[in-house]
């Protein structure tokens, strides 16, 4: 398998019939140009530097390494979705008009009843799609093997006759003639439309205009069923309002596609993520990685694999957004691919996998370089007969401790190299010292404080209740390291609604004492011996307490709250108790009483647009920022579990939360006996979860580049030291790098993350992560070895990061300016020559605009009135602390048709493209996101599937009230239920599953999912988002 990643393969891998033309500048005039990072000064789009050799071979063209992978075949493919079957044989998808349908219309946004659901079959309604097909746009994306003289030219007539097989790995799309395209009304979605091209389309001697085909027309004037926005048929509305290259402020109204309907580009011919996602699968799934070469890209995020450290640590660690560093500030420049790692330093190792070993080095502490302060590591090179190291990262030479000598062996390496972990693996954790340690004093284990809110809503609602009821059996499942019988965690119990009542649950006690304190401005912690305690120890007064706290506040009236004090409460017992921990805080309304931290309602959709929308983002009050800090310096976690039924400023009342390492759920609108499997669900995970305390992490870099940036759950003090009270298996930091000097090919480029730590045993730990990357002179190295899943959590975090600070429509054109960036340059410097109607991407970022696209239209960047904003503030401090694996599903999500379960076998069908075109009404099919988990019943769907799964006779029969599926013992059901858990167990947030029946009022919230689709908030679908890009492209080179 050649090293630069994916061998690209059907349906792109072979070329379209296909034909030259996008005039360069179509759409609207393109609005001011920001390029770079927000706020980067570097606005031009650079020539070749003069150093940088300017490549003219097409990307990846040395050969592959080994036997292509299993399923990519290289050269004649005879089986591919949408191109020639045999060769001599006609294209299957050109072959005239569909059949007439003789099941009636379908409904618009559905295909036929008759049409399966997987991508590969030919869709019956839009068969004919392509069939007048000439040339507008290609897509050609290089793999290994190319070469530009086995290259074709863009129209060649043969693709009409008998097909002659194009080399592997072009792609190549063509968007219909343009004499057929009216001039679009106006650019209504405020994307480019296709360009009015000229009246003939003439290229490799296919003569004419090709008349229209009146069979072509899709059912597009028909009403649409019922729950569904009115769908013009060819033209939206003429909108007033800005025209942007983007929709940067979709103005007014349903946006709609410019244009008649047919007229767009076959989804089947643009790249699909679901194809990159199964390629990696069959040719890297079930194997085992070894990390033992410096700079190679790992399988993606969503490939099952083993992975064995052998010298560089595990990508459930580190993922990098290019494998390859270029090797001068210049150069990155030019290229303007973000260099970044995602760090998630506590990963979760499945058990095939060996846990990291502890070094002990006992009173003398790790072994350190004097200059960098960098830790032990592969990367010290041994000389001198082993008297000496010279570190990796500075170059500085070190004398060896004596207790740590070890002879050389004739390779110049040690010959206890393989027995020490700090010197033959990429990640191992040590013992540290009470050097590493607060005040010089051993830690004591972490506390947990669970603080309820029991004002009269809660209460009423049943949830103090339920609340209490869990919390006696859950503290039983306290985490505790592997070889303790109990934990070590104690835990304490504070009530609140206007006032705090704080409660004594000392062992000797015979019943629990309850302590008020109402000065709530200047918080004080009224008692220490009882209020922290030992579960088993306290067990009967503990459970005393919960039986009593329901009962206690039962006849409350007082609705007003309080919050910032409940923080300062829960931070002022830890560090009276000198100990780390976290705060789990119940809470359900906007803090109205008079307190600090007091929030009023400013949620204003007049802002929305608006250079002041960012405010909405932003705390309302200084002192939530304060407090974060003191949480943060005294090891306090935050975890807040909010139950609003409105508005109660999420971008104010998250931010300790953000700040201290802490995870935030919402459940709105909360409903017992709906979601309290959720809400239980996910505070179970919360408790249980292994957390390192009192947090504090370091990269540091060899010399040439070094870390500018830091995104995620943390506070930073100074510009190097990321601070977190906590940090849990789920959470990740980014981390940008930028060059300060040259970068030496043979050296590379070397990353160690240090985190030190207390663990859940009150012990106090260094966690070192290390990794090599490769450096390059050639542009086309750097393109190669890119991962598009790192690049879209960096993209997302820098971009939610951003929009506190800068306008909306600000940071959307960035994000398209720089995708469009990086693949003019990759166009420019490594493809080779074509015409400029191509688009040619690299075949590592050849997805990338799917995932840019699905990014732009999250509700974080789209200000639209209908969208409340504490759901996108809370949607941003979710995506800031995820790592890879989460965001590509959060923005791609998995959609898999359920009516074809292979109830024998142990596999899961394959996924589908987030588009409604994959849906249909014979089907049943599941979507999750992380946050959010649908199953969609098309009005079709077979009786049997039905009481199979609901244990009811009908499609009409089913409620849509269900958030579970019932208990049934039948194959189908156990078979669904084991894919719910599958799916479920992977994601640190519990999904609610959500029925949806096609044509029923919630389809409208289901439909956002479908990402490949023109959103109802005016996003745009990916093939136009795709033209976008083109667009752009060709602005920056012509």
């Amino acid at each position: 398998m050649s090293q630069q990643g994916y061998v690209a393969a059907p349906p792109y891998s072979q070329s379209q019939p296909g034909i030259g033309g996008f005039s360069a500048g179509f759409g609207p005039p393109n609005s001011a140009l920001h390029y770079g990072h927000y706020g980067d000064p570097n606005s031009s789009y650079s020539a070749p530097q003069p150093g940088v050799s300017k490549s003219t071979v097409p990307f990846g063209s040395s050969a592959p390494v080994g036997p292509p992978p299993p399923g990519t075949h290289q050269f004649s493919q005879t089986n591919f979705q949408n191109g020639p079957s045999t060769p001599g044989q006609q294209p299957h998808r050109f072959q005239g008009p569909p059949p007439p349908s003789s099941t009636g219309p379908s409904y618009p946004p559905y295909s036929h009843q008759s049409q399966p659901a997987y991508p590969n079959t030919v869709s019956t309604s839009p068969t004919a799609q392509l069939a007048n097909q000439l040339n507008s746009m290609q897509i050609n994306s290089y793999g290994p093997g190319t070469t530009p003289s086995s290259r074709m030219s863009s129209g060649h007539p043969a693709s009409f006759q008998g097909p002659q097989l194009p080399p592997p790995t072009q792609q190549q799309i063509a968007l219909p003639p343009g004499s057929q395209v009216p001039p679009p009304a106006n650019n209504v979605n405020g994307l480019c439309a296709q360009p009015p091209l000229p009246p003939v389309a003439r290229q490799d001697g296919i003569p004419g205009p090709v008349p229209a085909d009146p069979n072509l027309q899709q059912l597009s004037g028909q009403p649409p069923g019922p729950g569904y926005h009115p769908q013009p048929a060819n033209y939206g509305p003429q909108m007033a309002g800005s025209q942007l290259s983007y929709p940067g402020a979709f103005p007014g109204g349903l946006a709609q596609l410019p244009g008649p309907q047919q007229k767009k580009l076959d989804p089947d011919s643009i790249p699909s993520p679901i194809q990159v996602i199964e390629n990696d699968k069959a040719s890297r799934g079930g194997q085992i990685y070894a990390t033992n070469t410096r700079g190679q890209v790992p399988p993606l995020v969503t490939t099952d694999c083993v992975i064995q450290d052998q010298g560089h640590a595990s990508p459930r660690y580190i993922r990098c957004t290019t494998y390859c560093f270029p090797s001068s500030s210049d150069m990155a420049k030019q290229a303007r691919v973000p260099l970044a790692a995602v760090i998630q330093p506590f990963a979760i190792v499945p058990p095939n996998e060996t846990p990291l070993y502890v070094v002990n080095h006992g009173e003398t502490g790790p072994i350190r370089c004097n200059r960098c302060k960098a830790y032990m590591c592969p990367f010290m090179q041994f000389i001198e007969g082993g008297r000496r190291y010279q570190c990796g990262f500075c170059n500085c030479i070190n004398d060896v401790p004596p207790f740590f000598f070890q002879h050389l062996d004739h390779i110049g390496r040690r010959i206890d190299h393989y027995e020490r972990p700090e010197l033959s693996l990429g990640s191992y954790e040590y013992v540290a010292t009470l050097d590493y340690c607060r005040n010089n004093k051993p830690p004591k284990p972490p506390a947990y404080i669970f603080m309820i809110d029991v004002s009269y809503r809660n209460v009423n609602s049943g949830l103090v209740k339920l609340i209490c009821d869990e919390l006696k059996t859950l503290l039983d499942k306290l985490p505790r390291e592997e070889q303790e019988e109990s934990s070590a965690i104690r835990v304490g119990f504070v009530t609140y609604n206007k006032v705090l009542h704080f409660f004594n649950v000392k062992s000797s006690l015979a019943q629990p004492q309850m302590m008020v304190v109402s000065d709530v401005g200047e918080v004080f912690v009224p008692l220490l011996d009882g209020f922290l305690v030992n579960f088993q120890e306290s067990r009967s007064v503990v459970i005393n307490l919960l039986d009593q706290i329901p009962e206690m506040f039962a006849d409350t009236n007082e609705s007003e709250t309080i919050f910032a004090p409940v923080i300062q409460a829960g931070m002022e017992a830890l560090k009276a108790a000198e100990c780390a921990g976290k705060l789990f805080i119940f809470h359900s309304s906007l803090p109205t009483a008079e307190a600090p931290g007091k929030l009023r309602n400013r949620d204003d959709k007049k802002l929305l647009n608006t250079d002041k929308e960012k405010t909405l983002f932003q705390p309302q009050v200084n002192s939530y920022e304060a407090l974060a800090r003191d949480c943060v310096a005294n090891g306090c976690c935050v975890n807040l579990f909010l139950f609003p039924n409105q508005y109660v400023d999420v971008a104010s009342m998250g931010l300790v939360t953000m700040y201290t390492g802490g995870t935030l759920y919402k459940y709105n609108n909360f409903q017992l006996d709906a979601d309290s499997p959720q809400f239980l669900s996910d505070l179970r995970k919360d408790v249980e979860k292994k957390t390192g305390f009192d947090a504090i992490m370091r990269v540091r870099t060899s010399t040439g580049f070094r870390a500018t940036d830091f995104f995620g759950a943390i506070y930073m003090n100074n510009t190097t030291d990321v601070e977190m009270a906590a940090v849990d298996c789920d959470k990740a930091v980014t981390v940008e790098f930028k060059h300060d000097d040259k970068l030496n090919e043979d050296s590379g480029a070397l990353i160690q993350c240090a985190v030190l730590y207390t663990s859940i045993s009150g012990r106090r730990r260094l966690r070192i992560h290390n990794i090599g990357l490769n450096c390059s002179s050639q542009l086309a190295d750097v393109y190669k070895t890119c991962e598009t899943d790192a690049l879209t959590n960096f993209f997302a975090k820098s971009a939610f990061k951003a929009i506190l600070s800068q306008p909306l429509k600000t940071v959307r054109e960035i994000l398209v300016n720089q995708t469009a960036h990086m693949l003019a340059c990759y166009r420019k410097n490594c493809a080779s020559p074509s015409a400029v109607s191509q688009l040619i991407l690299p075949d590592a970022m050849k997805v990338l605009p799917v995932y840019v696209n699905c990014l732009l239209k999250s509700c974080v960047l789209v200000g639209r009135p209908e969208i409340p904003t504490d759901e996108r503030a809370y949607h941003r401090q979710l995506v800031m602390s995820m790592g890879v694996a989460d965001t590509q599903l959060f923005f791609y999500p998995q959609l898999l048709p359920i009516h074809s379960l292979d109830l024998k076998g142990d596999t899961v069908p394959a996924a589908l493209r987030c588009s409604e075109e994959r849906l249909s009404e014979g089907g049943a099919f599941l979507l999750a996101n992380g946050l959010s988990m649908f199953l969609w019943l098309g009005v079709s769907t077979p009786p049997e599937l039905i009481q199979g799964l609901f244990n009811v006779p009908s499609f009409a029969h089913i409620s849509t009230e269900a958030t579970s599926l019932p208990d049934l013992d039948n194959p189908f059901s156990k078979k669904l239920k084991s894919i719910l858990e599958h799916i479920q167990s992977r994601k640190p947030y519990t999904m609610k599953l959500i029925i949806v029946k096609q044509r029923e009022q919630p389809e409208m919230l289901f439909r956002q999912f479908l990402v490949e689709d023109k959103s109802i908030y005016g996003g745009a679908s990916y093939v136009d988002f795709l033209c976008c890009v083109h667009k752009e492209i060709c602005q920056l080179l012509s």
